[in-house]
């Protein structure tokens, strides 16, 4: 099982890494660039090297230190939430960003919502947001969490900045949708499962159009490029996850495939890469990711490390040294 962890935690970060240098870029535009193909390999992006990661895997390492943190808590008798320790990385993570190295982060809803002064939940949300920032750094909740639990965890983390139902109610669905795999469940009857809890929620119809697309194209013989175009540019969470959920069931038997696909396209390349990679990664395991993807990717062996980590919390009920991930 360590593999379906190692394999969400450094396939999130690949896709990132190859979605990020044409993050900005229209499907023409990256053609003209890379080829036909369009991006098939790391490239450097901004200032950085080939195979380093956006803000989409910095806030997803966050999110996954903040759940180990939230076991830590209880373990040591402690009252805070877990989405109390989860904000409180978001902000120190805000922080870090005045550190011209770790500075990845190009958008305003996560910054505004953080230096409001308020923690937003689904209940009092901050905004109105649907951008899909509130889900791209949640697949790490179905790592921590059972499936049970792991939708209304990831819907709030997100809610944390992002307010509207089509903002934190594909969170959830993530976060539920890598649970499942993690326990056992293919890739199709995740998906089928984490639809059912999402319908229980009010205002679920634009994410749900996203994922009945995505399960209507990958059984058609669309083309992808007109599948994904179809499915949405990813203005919302919804349509993100809607691209990234079928980019995942076309391609469920190679990983390397179905990111290429899930970055090549006029949208929010870096964070349907990171979406599609997390699902892609979970399902089929670190063994199917190429090893000189990993070898190039930035910060590769922290992150098998909190993927490790993070397993030995959940799945073997260790409690590690709190000297290691200490409680604020």
């Amino acid at each position: 099982m360590i593999n379906k962890y190692n394999g969400c935690l450094l396939g999130l970060a690949i896709g990132d890494a190859l979605g990020a240098p044409v993050e900005s870029l229209s499907l023409p535009e990256i053609k003209r660039k890379y080829g036909e193909r369009g991006i098939t390999d790391f490239d450097a992006w901004d200032r950085f090297r080939p195979g380093s990661y956006s803000e989409d895997t910095q806030m997803s390492l966050v999110t996954a230190i903040g759940c180990i943190k939230a076991y830590q808590s209880i373990m040591y008798n402690r009252e805070d939430s877990s989405t109390d320790i989860i904000y409180r990385g978001y902000l120190e993570w805000l922080n870090a960003q005045k550190n011209p190295f770790w500075l990845r982060y190009s958008g305003n809803t996560i910054q505004s919502a953080l230096e409001s002064g308020r923690m937003g939940t689904i209940e009092n949300p901050i905004n109105n947001s649907k951008d899909c920032n509130g889900l791209m750094r949640t697949a790490a909740v179905g790592l921590a969490f059972p499936s049970d639990m792991a939708f209304r965890e990831g819907a709030e983390y997100a809610a944390i900045t992002h307010g509207h139902p089509s903002g934190y109610l594909p969170a959830g669905f993530l976060s539920k949708m890598i649970a499942h795999i993690i326990e056992g469940s293919t890739l199709r009857e995740a998906v089928e499962m984490s639809k059912k809890k999402l319908m229980t929620y009010e205002n679920h119809e634009e994410t749900l159009r996203g994922i009945d697309s995505a399960i209507e194209f990958s059984l058609s013989r669309e083309p992808v490029e007109k599948a994904i175009q179809a499915i949405g540019e990813e203005r919302t969470g919804g349509e993100a996850l809607g691209v990234a959920v079928y980019c995942s069931l076309k391609f469920f038997y190679d990983f390397k495939e179905g990111v290429r696909a899930a970055v090549n396209h006029s949208g929010d390349s870096d964070s349907t890469g990171t979406i599609a990679g997390a699902i892609l990664g979970a399902s089929l395991g670190v063994e199917a990711i190429p090893e000189n993807w990993i070898r190039t990717l930035e910060d590769a062996n922290t992150i098998t490390q909190i993927a490790h980590d993070i397993y030995k919390v959940f799945k073997m009920r260790e409690t590690l040294s709190i000297k290691k991930y200490p409680l604020s």
